[in-house]
Parts: C-alpha cells; structure tokens; sequence
C-alpha cells in the first residue's frame, strides 16, 4: 500500500490506538500513526498518515478542529465527560435561561486560558496525565491558551434536573472541549460534563470524506501525498535546476512564506517540503530524491 492520508470516522469504543492497529494491518505496513487522539466514547473524523504520509502528522496536529457535542449542565465529574464519576449531587439546571448560558458560551469565545483536562494524554514528568489520574493521583495541570473561534448552542433541552446543550465549536489545536463543558457549568454554578462528541473537522479533512472501518475494509482509501501537500500547505512550482538542488537537500531561493512550503517538479511531482532559513528555502523533507 503507497503512501499518504486516511481519514477514519472513528466509532464509538475504539481508541485511537485500536483504529490505528486495524489500518496497520489492513493495509499491511507497520507504518500508521494518527494526527491527534480521540477520545474512546468520541466518534468522527482520525486523520491516519501511512508510511512517508506519517511525516505529514506533525504538520495536522497543528491544525484548528470543529466538533459537535452535548453538554450536560447540572453534574461536573472526575474526568470532565460521562465516564467520570460524580463530584457531588446532581445540581438543579432547569432555571437557567437562555441570556444567563449565552453570556457564559461567550465569555469561553476567544482567546481564552484553559486548564486542560486532567484525564488527558498530556505528559507529566514522562507519564500521561490520565495514567497518573487513573492511579489515584490527583493532577493539576497548569493553564494554557487556546483559542475558540466559534462556540454555538444550536439546542437547549431541559431533562430534569438537568439541561442539555447541543453545540457545535471550532477549537484551536489542544483545545479541549471536556473542559469546555466543566468550565461553562463552573461559570454557571451547576457544574457540567461532556456526554457526547463528533469532530467533523480535522484540519481541511471533513466528516464528508471520513470512511469508516466497515468500508476501509472493502477498499482502504488513501489520499496520496501530492494532493494531501496541495492541501495543507502553500505551493511552490519549482523549474528544473531548482528540482535537482532540492532533491539533493540543498537550498534554494526563499519561498517567503513562515510555515513549510510543497514544492513539486515542472511535471507536477513532489519533490519536497520547504521552509525558510537565513540562506534561503531549505527542504525539510524530501520526497522525492535524486536518482
């Protein structure tokens, strides 16, 4: 199998990891990483990179994402979502009006500070945070800033003593959106958890052309590399002593541009990443090298 990008809708039960070891082996290299884990109950778009596409995955990981959740507003857990175990009693939501949720959904819009969720894969002293919390260790992990561009509640149901919203958010990469529903119950004084996700957006790869399992069995569909670098990055079409000096790892003339570069050949292959240096563009990985 060549190759390039798999974009998974992930199903509900299956952690990243599982949906990685499935890819390996239908597609039978050892070579698949992912750009950004899932949560196990979370379902939607797990972009996949095989073989040379994995040097791509640090590029998406980058990427902003779009989710659609539902945040229950009444209860806060141990690990922000519906796995956790209750902190406290049940709070009694149904007061809450429309102004009081959408003036806490807009003070979480922006930039904005966030403290991750302790239940997450961020490490801490070598060792993920949700292994030490899952050992009964108490995690406090410091503030980082994020940025939600867009924070919208599409539905507000009252299921006493609680009120469930659904909501769709565009999240800057570590963003995290179990945090985003305790910290909205926080604000409002009832506590809140996630009880379902979906990320629609990875980056530009949607839920439209998201596969699942079932037909990736059937036939694995992998976006390859040219067009998944026309996709994610600024395009540079180089002549035919520029291929020759690229393909040899050696610099060209600046691309002018702050992030990598795709830079393909006069017969529309790609040749390499490029990214600007003081001595001009320098390729930071290379493609297609010279014969």
């Amino acid at each position: 199998m060549g190759d390039g990008i798999l974009v998974v809708d992930k199903p509900a039960g299956w952690t990243s990891h599982d949906v990685v070891g499935r890819c390996r082996r239908l597609l039978g290299t050892r070579r698949v990483g992912h750009a950004g884990t899932l949560d196990p109950a979370a379902t939607g778009v797990l972009v996949l990179g095989a073989n040379r596409g994995t040097k791509f995955l640090t590029h998406l990981v980058a990427h902003d994402k779009a989710y659609t959740a539902t945040v229950r507003l009444g209860l806060a857990t141990t690990t922000d979502d519906a796995q956790g175990e209750p902190l406290g009693e049940p709070a009694d939501a149904t007061a809450l009006g429309g102004d009081a949720v959408g003036a806490a959904v807009r003070a979480l819009t922006g930039a904005i500070q966030q403290v991750p969720s302790s239940v997450s894969a961020i490490k801490v002293d070598g060792k993920r945070s949700y292994a030490r919390v899952r050992g009964g260790e108490t995690v406090d992990l410091p503030a980082r800033p994020v940025t939600v561009s867009r924070f919208e509640v599409l539905d507000h149901r009252v299921e006493a003593p609680f009120v469930d919203l659904d909501v769709e958010v565009e999240v800057s990469s570590g963003t995290y959106v179990r945090a985003l529903a305790r910290d909205l119950g926080a604000a409002l004084g009832v506590g809140g958890h996630l009880t379902a996700l979906r990320r629609t957006r990875s980056g530009p790869f949607t839920l439209a052309e998201a596969r699942t399992l079932a037909e990736l069995e059937q036939r694995p569909a992998v976006t390859g590399l040219a067009e998944v670098a026309r996709r994610l990055f600024p395009v540079r079409d180089l002549d035919e002593a520029e291929t020759g000096k690229v393909a040899h790892g050696g610099f060209t003339a600046p691309s002018g541009h702050e992030g990598p570069v795709a830079a393909f050949a006069p017969g529309g292959t790609l040749v390499a990443l490029l990214g600007d240096t003081a001595r001009g563009a320098k390729p930071l990985l290379v493609l297609t090298p010279a014969g």
